[in-house]
C-alpha cells in the first residue's frame, strides 16, 4: 500500500506535533528493549521476545511520524511512510519484513526458533537504533 492509498483509506491523518507524546513513546520503546533483555530466551519465549522487539521499533516509528505531523493507524503504512516521506527505502523494506514476521506469529501461529529469534531481535534492535540516530537524535 502506498502513502496515497494510506491517506485515502484514512490510515493516516495529519496532526499537531506533540513533543511529550514523542518522548513518552520513545521511553516506552526503551522499556520494551530493557524488558526483552530481562526475559530469558528459550523456545517458549522466542516468539514473544520477537513481538516485544517489534513493538519497540513500532513505537519509535510512531514517534517519528508524530514528529513529522502524522498519526498512522496501520502498520503497513509505516512502510510507506519510511519509503515515501522519509525517503528511506532500505529501512522500509527491513521494517516490512519484521511486520510480516510479526503477523505470521500473531495471526498464523508461526513458531520461531531460538536462533531465528536471536537474529531477528538483533536486526530489529539495529534498525531501531538507526532510526533513532538518523531521525530522532534531536529529540
Amino acid at each position: 500500500m502506498d502513502w496515497k492509498e494510506c491517506k485515502e483509506k484514512r490510515f493516516v491523518k495529519e496532526i499537531k506535533i506533540d513533543k511529550s507524546l514523542i518522548h513518552s513513546l520513545i521511553e516506552s520503546s526503551k522499556k520494551k528493549i530493557e524488558s526483552n533483555k530481562r526475559l530469558m530466551l528459550d523456545q517458549i519465549t522466542a516468539s514473544t521476545k520477537v513481538g516485544i522487539a517489534y513493538e519497540s521499533i513500532r513505537e519509535v516509528l510512531e514517534s517519528l511520524a508524530i514528529k513529522m505531523g502524522f498519526k498512522i493507524y496501520n502498520h503497513e503504512c509505516f512502510c510507506s511512510f519510511l519509503d515515501e516521506i522519509c525517503k528511506d527505502r532500505s529501512s522500509s523494506i527491513e521494517f516490512n519484513r519484521f511486520r510480516m514476521i510479526r503477523n505470521q506469529i500473531n495471526y498464523y501461529g508461526k513458531d520461531i526458533s531460538i536462533e531465528e529469534a536471536k537474529s531477528i531481535i538483533k536486526e530489529i534492535t539495529l534498525l531501531r537504533k538507526k532510526i533513532i540516530n538518523k531521525y530522532l537524535g534531536d529529540i
